[in-house]
């Protein structure tokens, strides 16, 4: 592992993306423990401390929330903006002529985008300032407008960041700031879990059944990451010219988790507006009836949970994948898949197969998110944050920026990063 490290380091081109994404990565990190101003933070750290939703955006943001940072927000508006902008494209005609006319086309959605980060930035920026009013030095309209603008600056800039990382640097950079952001969780996370051991909270056994189901995760992700359905598909010989093309049978690879972490994500800032809702009134007789019987962690908010992280995952599966596309597609350029006619009879096939696959990635899917409440109880360890959600966020990441060191290292002949 250390040799095809150091090998990669050889490639001038691939040592200069790597430091290029350790630096922008390391800016992140920076601004992460830079304050909001007129913000009481230790104030603000008891209000994220009495929540386990804010407990796994905290994660999520590196601690940013918690510090009430001007990264506080983290890139969670770019997320939502993404997403509801890639369920526009399948509603309005205009976003669908746009996202089929190539890079230009790409280049004015994603422009779209960034305009929409910035607003829904704003108006989450604002609701949050507004709702934790207490923590402010002199609360007022001055005080929420300069906070709100702060942090949402900060978002912007996390976007710029994100997109500058990939560009320049290695990997997808919007995921690798969530993948930091909790990695760098890992340490207070291990801090926490001594003191607890050496107070008698818990003992060795715990640690050990914990590190044994956070092996069994990672495993299990990458499995279900990297599985997929390969369907053969042939292609007829055409003539062009004094040249014969195609002949050839492939395959068309489906993904079992086509919809990566997005439905984890999707659902759990869905969740969020009521649990914030409730933190806000938190001395009503619906916020205590809504903690006991709804709130995080509880039999009916896990279903729930569950349930919308399968839809979303059928969902956005449906909106990325088209399966009459991928049909007309493959009839496009002569080819066939064995036993069924080009057209609507191959379109139907791919999305039976898609919808049997896609629901063993969003049974996973849903497993993994809840997975904390259930090592909770076997553990017995409080306060698990970096649990199934994170763990999944932090291997795929992980897979994703690793197979594209692999393509930089094969391309100049270097030997494969991943053996």
């Amino acid at each position: 592992m250390l040799g095809s490290l150091f090998s990669a380091l050889k490639a001038s081109e691939l040592r200069t993306k790597l430091l290029y994404t350790l630096g922008m990565i390391f800016i992140f990190r920076l601004g992460a423990h830079i304050p909001v101003p007129g913000v009481n933070p230790d104030r603000f750290a008891e209000l994220v401390n009495s929540g386990a939703i804010f407990g796994f955006f905290d994660v999520i943001s590196g601690g940013a929330l918690k510090n009430f940072s001007v990264f506080a927000m983290s890139i969670t508006p770019y997320i939502n903006a993404s997403i509801i902008m890639q369920l526009l494209t399948v509603v309005i005609p205009h976003l669908e002529r746009l996202a089929k006319e190539g890079d230009e086309g790409r280049k004015k959605i994603t422009q779209y985008t960034r305009y929409l980060t910035v607003v829904l930035a704003f108006i989450q920026g604002l609701g949050m300032v507004i709702g934790v009013g207490r923590a402010l030095y002199n609360p007022g309209p001055a005080s929420y407008l300069m906070a709100a603008f702060t942090i949402t600056a900060g978002t912007t800039f996390l976007m710029w960041t994100g997109e500058q990382i990939t560009e320049k640097g290695i990997g997808n950079g919007i995921s690798l700031l969530i993948f930091a952001g909790i990695v760098s969780r890992v340490p207070q996370g291990i801090t926490r879990i001594v003191e607890y051991l050496n107070a008698g909270t818990i003992n060795i056994l715990s640690i050990i059944l914990l590190v044994i189901i956070g092996g069994l995760v990672i495993a299990g992700v990458v499995w279900v990451q990297e599985g997929q359905r390969r369907i053969p598909v042939q292609y007829a010989k055409r003539v062009v010219g004094r040249r014969v093309y195609g002949g050839q049978t492939t395959h068309l690879p489906l993904r079992v988790n086509q919809a990566g972490v997005i439905p984890v994500i999707f659902a759990s800032s869905l969740l969020m507006f009521p649990e914030t809702l409730v933190q806000w009134f938190s001395n009503s007789a619906f916020s205590k009836f809504y903690v006991q019987w709804l709130g995080w962690g509880t039999v009916v908010h896990t279903i729930v949970y569950a349930l919308l992280i399968i839809g979303f995952t059928y969902f956005y599966t449906a909106v990325i994948m088209n399966p009459a596309d991928v049909a007309e597609n493959i009839k496009k350029y002569g080819g066939f898949i064995p036993g069924l006619r080009p057209g609507r009879p191959t379109a139907e096939y791919i999305s039976r197969v898609m919808n049997k696959i896609t629901l063993a990635g969003a049974v996973f899917l849903a497993f993994v998110a809840i997975l904390p409440n259930f090592v909770l109880l076997a553990t017995k360890i409080p306060n698990i944050y970096f649990g199934g959600t994170a763990l999944l966020i932090v291997v795929g990441v992980a897979l994703d920026t690793m197979k594209q060191v692999e393509s930089h290292m094969l391309m100049r002949s270097y030997q494969g990063f991943i053996k």
